[in-house]
């Protein structure tokens, strides 16, 4: 299963997003029982990709990347990169839409790099 990076501040998810290219945030709640139900199917999902690094967020810890990412449900995935928002999933997630959309980005990434 995917590596799991928890976020406890804003100032922790800049470092994270200036640190690494690739950045899946995953934002939720304690008590959503989507998010809890959905993260092991993103790890699951995410393995693949050695270079995305998967950070959760709890909105209730870190309130205010709700007005930095605009967040108004969770739960929410914003994959980056190079600090740039390039997909956004929230509420009602499609697995299989967001493995293509990460696939895509992460194919062109790694192309591009080489």
């Amino acid at each position: 299963m995917k590596e799991l990076n928890d976020i406890t501040s804003i100032e922790m998810i800049e470092e994270m997003i200036q640190q690494h290219e690739l950045v899946l945030l995953y934002v939720s709640r304690p008590e959503c029982s989507v998010c809890h139900a959905l993260l092991p199917k993103v790890r699951e999902l995410l393995k693949p990709y050695p270079m995305v690094r998967l950070t959760h967020i709890n909105v209730n810890q870190v309130e205010e990347v709700v007005s930095r990412f605009l967040i108004f449900t969770v739960p929410t995935m914003i994959m980056l990169v190079e600090s740039k928002e390039y997909i956004r999933a929230d509420r009602f997630v499609r697995l299989d839409r967001l493995e293509e959309q990460v696939q895509q980005i992460y194919h062109m990434y790694t192309q591009n790099e080489g």
